[in-house]
């Protein structure tokens, strides 16, 4: 690691951030012989290597193992009532990918000739930074930086809740870190997206009591409404209670390890009198939404607009304000959703327009989503009310499949498909799927959306090995 010093310096390109969109850009900015400089205050690595799915899906895999031996029950393989998840060891294990990481991509940076500061850094002119350098987790002076072009990939952070006893409340990345040697018994989850489901999965299978709390109509909202009415069904059956349209509106503190979590539960614009309700729990978790992580920036500085979702940028990835820098990844208010392939692309394609002055749009046709609970539910392309609402004409074909051989195996009850068809040209416009593996099958689709292929050319048995999951893709089209 450099230890900054305050003299001033001048680069091609500082990088504030360290993860999937910042190491991309940087490295791919450094190949290319510009002078890169790194940012960060918190350990090299970013959200998706250190903090987000990559060690998430290390919890997935064992919540796996354990659905898996409830689910053959009977079906030959006895003795799974005493198979259970030891808590304190499975976050030892996430602990053996997540802990060498910063170091290794330290490594790797100054391997390719990028300067790496660690500190906290803020914008104090267009181009110019000053970072409170942190050494041995003690900061010092401020350490001002001049760059010809600045990127920021800062990634999201959850958002406030603005609710009494909000401190009360665990982020998703202290869930990710919670030593105990078992999960407390009774979890609740505020919000109802992706994050709260998927951690959901987890806690329930790992033995506590877990409920969700949402103020929406329903969980998932951006994902098809028949496979999530599946997934739910599946969710209850393992015990996770759902509290929809259901707003928290203040979290008390009994005792060390027990809350009670007031909310209401009139339905929004009813002529009910909310009523309040409240549950105990011994674990509040946040799972109601991230924003964009700029606001310490200082952005007004540099002339940087911005708002909850990001950096203002245009279809180059560059500040419509300030045309020296430029957003990727989380940290952006792009038309990309908040995913690590998001990251990855919109890096890269920020490197290849700092580097060849803005020659490349973004296009995120086909850009696949993923729910990773058990079952997963993918999804990608167009939902049927985004399809009638462009006018277009199409069919769909869908189908529970829990009867399927694919589902009957592996002892799934709940899975299914729906896949959008237009009409006169056979282009698949949208694929959901919920079941076993989905997050594979969902990139076949991915990748005849972003082709344009046809259902006619993915119709071909010779395609796919058999039997397998992707095999499935003949029958849903």
């Amino acid at each position: 690691m450099k230890i900054a010093s305050n003299k001033h310096e001048l680069f091609d390109l500082i990088v504030i951030g360290t993860g999937t969109a910042a190491s991309v850009s940087a490295l791919q900015c450094s190949s290319a012989g510009w002078k890169v400089a790194m940012i960060d205050s918190l350990p090299f690595g970013g959200t998706y290597a250190l903090r987000g799915c990559e060690p998430k899906k290390v919890l997935v895999e064992a919540a796996k193992v354990i659905d898996s031996n409830i689910r053959h029950k009977d079906k030959g393989i006895v003795g799974s009532e005493k198979l259970h998840i030891k808590w304190s060891e499975l976050i030892r294990f996430k602990r053996t990918f997540t802990e060498p990481y910063p170091k290794h991509r330290e490594e790797v940076y100054e391997k390719a000739g990028i300067i790496p500061f660690r500190g906290r850094a803020k914008f104090i002119g267009s181009t110019t930074l000053a970072v409170k350098s942190k050494i041995n987790d003690t900061e010092s002076g401020d350490t001002i930086l001049n760059a010809k072009h600045i990127l920021i990939a800062t990634g999201a952070k959850p958002m406030k809740l603005n609710v009494p006893g909000e401190e009360y409340v665990i982020t998703s990345d202290q869930f990710l870190e919670y030593t105990g040697e078992r999960l407390p018994d009774k979890i609740v989850f505020v919000g109802g997206g992706y994050i709260s489901l998927e951690f959901a999965h987890v806690a329930a299978r790992a033995g506590a009591k877990v409920t969700i709390l949402h103020r929406g109509k329903r969980p998932l909202e951006h994902f098809d409404p028949d496979l999530v009415n599946q997934l739910m069904q599946r969710s209850r059956d393992i015990g996770i209670d759902f509290y929809l349209q259901s707003e928290v509106e203040r979290i008390n503190r009994s005792s060390d390890d027990l809350y009670s979590v007031q909310f209401s539960d009139a339905p929004a614009n009813s002529n009910t009198q909310p009523r309040s309700n409240v549950l105990e729990a011994n674990m509040v978790v946040h799972g109601a939404g991230r924003q964009a992580n700029v606001d310490e920036l200082e952005l007004a500085a540099a002339g940087i607009e911005y708002t909850g979702s990001g950096i203002r940028v245009n279809e180059y990835l560059q500040s419509v304000s300030n045309h020296s820098v430029y957003a990727a990844g989380d940290a952006a208010a792009s038309d990309g959703f908040p995913l690590t392939p998001t990251a990855t692309y919109e890096g890269s394609l920020a490197a290849t327009n700092l580097i060849n002055r803005n020659t490349v749009r973004t296009n995120y046709k086909g850009l696949p989503s993923v729910v990773f609970t058990i079952p997963s539910l993918a999804s990608v392309g167009m939902q049927e009310k985004e399809a009638q609402a462009c006018g277009l004409k199409f069919r769909t074909r869908y189908k529970n499949t829990a009867s399927w051989i694919s589902s009957r195996r592996v002892g799934e009850t709940h899975s299914g498909f729906k896949v959008l068809m237009e009409d006169q040209t056979n282009r698949i416009l949208g694929a959901h799927i919920l079941g076993p593996h989905a997050e594979e099958i969902i990139n076949i689709f991915s990748m005849a959306i972003r082709l344009g292929l046809t259902s006619n050319e993915l119709n071909d048995p010779l395609l796919y090995a058999y039997p397998t999951n992707s095999s499935d893709v003949v029958y849903m089209l």
